[in-house]
């Protein structure tokens, strides 16, 4: 199993990068985050997975090692195969990944292309507990609804569109859940309207 590499940036390629190791270029899959974050000049380490099967061999990378246990975790979901868990990986980081799952919010996993309604309420299920310990604990409105997906809907029905709900979900400090909900809509749209 290869567990890093470490070499210089030969590629960019639009779904990940080649990295040649003692001479020998290695194609391998990452998020656009990761990609955009690795350097172009000096050395490049990325943590790996490698992923095989009957008629595939490929190589998955994240800029930390966070995320390629995250990454391995969403690999042991029913139906869960690389290219989705690293979709997942691309919309939500580790963290933020955490935060949905404990306060089972299958709203933030809907934002991932090919996830539904049905296969994120499965992926709660299966995901529950097995991302690690620490999982924020998200405060509940008095509905039972996390405060996080009431802030969602809240922009949703402002009209931004998912690509927008999710940067200002994203940039709310890591502190933010333990805030009422109106301070996070305020927080959450403080920032949409300095992005614009």
């Amino acid at each position: 199993m290869i567990a890093s590499l470490r070499g210089r940036l030969l590629e960019v390629l639009a779904d990940g990068a080649v990295i040649e190791v003692g001479g020998v270029g290695y194609r391998v899959f990452l998020t656009p985050k990761a990609v955009a974050g690795l350097p172009r000049d000096g050395e490049v380490l990325v943590h790996t997975v490698t992923y095989v099967r009957e008629d595939v061999l490929a190589l998955y990378g994240f800029a930390t090692t966070d995320e390629r246990r995250a990454f391995e975790q969403l690999l042991t979901a029913t139906g869960v195969g690389p290219k989705l868990a690293l979709a997942v990986l691309a919309v939500h980081a580790p963290d933020a990944l955490r935060r949905a799952v404990s306060a089972g919010d299958a709203d933030a996993l809907t934002l991932v292309p090919g996830i539904g309604r049905k296969g994120a309420a499965r992926l709660l299920l299966e995901l529950k507990g097995k991302l690690g310990d620490g999982e924020p604990d998200l405060p509940a409105e008095t509905a039972g609804r996390p405060a996080y997906a009431e802030v969602r809907e809240a922009l949703g029905a402002l009209g931004y569109g998912p690509a927008e709900i999710k940067t200002a979900l994203a940039a709310l400090p890591p502190d933010a859940g333990a805030a009422p909900t109106e301070e996070l809509l305020r927080l959450a749209l403080r920032g949409l309207g300095s992005a614009r």
